[in-house]
This record gives structure tokens, C-alpha cells and sequence, in this order.
């Protein structure tokens, strides 16, 4: 028998393939990649539009914010002068209604005098100097004056003030409550 040995034939490894740019055409994929690569790319492109959007979001919400804020400083604005108009001419109905009352004290004190005595007749008139008097205060005092008296009455008595404010409350309630 001969021995025939096999003889080896000498190979020489290839060089594996260099990966090709993106520009140029790829080896075929199959289908299963290449379906991964496309997904892959659909989502860095929604990352991009999404990273796209938010920043707009941001922006817009700045400026809404700002416009928003400047509205807001503006009808503040508008608001206070408002509100001080309308404390003038709260001030100016108040006192006027008490120099009313003073007025219609003043001229039934003669009647009070013939019915009850002239005791209490001096008391409706001495009750209609202080009305009077109270009115000119008023009229002479500014809103913010009148504010302040406000916090410093408050601050020496702050249960007489509890106790007014109770009262003025429980009028507005029956009053609105009429209606």
C-alpha cells in the first residue's frame, strides 16, 4: 500500500473586508439589518426633531412668560389706580353721608326737645357737632392717612377692631342676603 500523504496546499487568509463609509454602497444586509439600520436611523431623527421641539417649547414658554408678566405688572398697574379712585370716592360718599346724618340730627333737635326734653335735644345737637366734625376730618384727611389711622387703631385695640369688623360683616351679609 502506498501511503499517499496528503499534501497541504498552502492558504492565504484574506484581509477582512474594511468597513465602508456610510457614503458608499455596503456589502448586501440582509433584510433583518438592514430594517435595524433604518429604525435606528427614523429614531435619531425623532430624537432630533423631539430635542428640535423642546427647545422651541422653551423659547416660547419664555416669551409667553415675559408677555404674561408684563400684562400682569400693567393691569396691577391699572388696578391701583382704580382702587384708589374708587377709596376717593368711597371717602368722599362717606363723608358726605355723615354730614347728612349731622344735618338731619341738627334739624330734629328741636323736635326732640318738645317730645323727650331739652336735655336730650342737646344731646341730638352736641351728636350732630361730632358728626359734622367727623365729616370735615374725613374730607380733609387723604386715603392713605386714613389707612394708616386704620393700622394704628387696630394696633392699639385689636379686639374692638375684631369686634367692628364682626358687625360691618354680619351688615354686608344681611344686606346682600336681602337681595
Amino acid at each position: 500500500m502506498v501511503d499517499a500523504k496528503p499534501t497541504k496546499t498552502k492558504t492565504t487568509k484574506k484581509a477582512a473586508p474594511k468597513k465602508v463609509a456610510a457614503t458608499t454602497p455596503a456589502a448586501p444586509v440582509s433584510g433583518t439589518e438592514e430594517a435595524k439600520t433604518r429604525f435606528n436611523a427614523a429614531l435619531d431623527e425623532a430624537r432630533a426633531g423631539a430635542a428640535a421641539l423642546k427647545d422651541e417649547a422653551s423659547n416660547r414658554a419664555v416669551a409667553y412668560r415675559e408677555q404674561a408678566k408684563s400684562k400682569s405688572d400693567d393691569w396691577a398697574g391699572e388696578a391701583k389706580v382704580r382702587a384708589g379712585d374708587l377709596a376717593v370716592e368711597a371717602k368722599s360718599k362717606a363723608s358726605d353721608g355723615i354730614a347728612s346724618i349731622g344735618k338731619v340730627v341738627s334739624e330734629n333737635a328741636g323736635v326732640i326737645d318738645e317730645k323727650l326734653g331739652e336735655k336730650y335735644g342737646d344731646y341730638a345737637r352736641s351728636a350732630s357737632r361730632k358728626l359734622q366734625e367727623t365729616s370735615a376730618k374725613l374730607d380733609n384727611k387723604s386715603v392713605e392717612e386714613l389707612g394708616e389711622d386704620a393700622r394704628e387703631a387696630v394696633r392699639k385695640s385689636p379686639g374692638m377692631a375684631v369686634g367692628i369688623a364682626a358687625v360691618v360683616g354680619f351688615m354686608v351679609a344681611r344686606l346682600f342676603s336681602r337681595n
